[in-house]
């Protein structure tokens, strides 16, 4: 097997989610290409003291001082804990690191990887809401730092992959596929009794609670729709997004001369996870499933119906206006979502809530980190508020 020239030593914030977990399973089937040195896990400390017993890192970070002390007590001087935001920085900026892998859920994860920018590590980005919330700033940083920027998302993993070798000018338009979620063969008004248990069971990938919902709405599809934006620095008229159940087809390119080029492969997000962090080497990936075409036999693509998924239309525009209105679809969408998995909301009431999110926001263009932040808190404030006033209807 094949490694790389030297170890790459990784820094991964969100350690006990779903691309977390399958993060750490890359990092140890090649032992001697890549090390685990510094993580966070937030408040799953059971977990926690897993990855700590299997990997050793020299430093970690958790969400209270409460659970940061508690470690200390546990543990050898050898590893240092660290808790909050302050502790999330600190392990994205940790030293001996090489790469950045950021997987938190949310917009938590901006300002560590803003930091790990200026730190001058490589950003593997699976935290897709921090360029959807200030995709400018991170842009901008990453420019001005020489800093490379690696997808971990599926989609724009395989859109990375079909331009190795060409010249982005090239470029007619990128195509993310969608496999539509767990209520793609539903319509509006089926959807209108669906429980939180429905909404999690998603077809074809085992993801996180959070990303399983966007999934469901389609949100997900809408804010990679902007992350393609600032990775690929094309036009929203540039990127389409097309149904595709069997999820085989990741994403395409189609250049100028009519040619499209797409990556396939077997529903795994181990694939482009192991391409970020070994990137440009390819390792093989073992216990992964190998395609066989002849098996699946047929793949199916359909347009996507803005009426029936509100949500990517909401993220065109939103994207399309810019400033500070990506900023308020994600946190309407974390709140929203946030409240339908604690069963305080109807599953159309998400897309209620952030169109009407939308609707009162006075967009500031080329905002301020402070704006940004600023902007977020008060939506997720008008959003908690708005939840409230729909708790009392019912």
């Amino acid at each position: 097997m094949l490694g790389s020239e030297y170890v790459k030593y990784v820094s991964l914030l969100g350690a006990s989610g779903s691309i977390g977990r399958q993060t750490l399973d890359v990092i140890e089937q090649h032992p001697t290409d890549l090390q685990l040195v510094a993580m966070s896990i937030g408040e799953n400390l059971t977990f926690g003291r897993e990855i700590i017993a299997r990997f050793s890192p020299k430093l970690v970070s958790v969400k209270s001082k409460e659970d940061c002390d508690k470690l200390k007590l546990e543990f050898t001087n050898e590893i240092k804990f660290v808790y909050g935001m302050e502790g999330l920085i600190e392990v994205a900026t940790f030293e001996q690191a090489d790469v950045l892998l950021n997987a938190v859920v949310g917009s938590v994860g901006l300002l560590p990887t803003l930091q790990a920018i200026k730190a001058h590590k490589t950003i593997a980005i699976a935290n897709k809401e921090t360029l959807v919330t200030a995709g400018h700033l991170i842009i901008e940083a990453a420019k001005q730092y020489n800093v490379d920027l690696l997808p971990v998302d599926s989609e724009h993993s395989a859109i990375f992959q079909c331009l190795q070798g060409e010249r982005e000018n090239n470029i007619e338009r990128i195509i993310l596929t969608a496999s539509g979620g767990s209520f793609r063969d539903k319509n509006r008004d089926e959807l209108r009794n669906v429980t939180v248990e429905d909404a999690l069971n998603h077809p074809n990938w085992n993801m996180g609670a959070k990303i399983t919902i966007d999934s469901a709405t389609m949100m997900n599809k809408g804010l990679e729709v902007i992350e393609a934006h600032w990775l690929f620095q094309l036009p929203y008229d540039k990127i389409n997004v097309l149904l595709h159940k069997e999820s085989i087809i990741h994403s395409m390119v189609e250049f100028h001369d009519s040619s499209v080029i797409a990556q396939l492969g077997t529903p795994d997000m181990k694939v482009p996870i192991q391409y970020a962090l070994t990137y440009p080497d390819r390792f093989e990936l073992i216990g992964s499933t190998r395609l066989n075409l002849a098996k699946v036999g047929q793949l199916h693509f359909k347009d996507v119906d803005l009426d029936r998924y509100r949500a990517v239309r909401f993220a065109y525009t939103a994207g399309k206006i810019g400033g500070t209105m990506p900023t308020v679809l994600n946190a309407a969408n974390e709140e929203a979502v946030n409240a339908f998995l604690n069963h305080k909301i109807s599953f159309l009431a998400i897309e209620e809530l952030i169109e009407n999110a939308l609707d009162q926001h006075s967009p500031i263009m080329n905002p301020s980190l402070e704006i940004i932040s600023q902007v977020d808190v008060e939506t997720r404030a008008y959003i908690s508020q708005q939840v409230k006033e729909l708790i009392k209807k019912v």
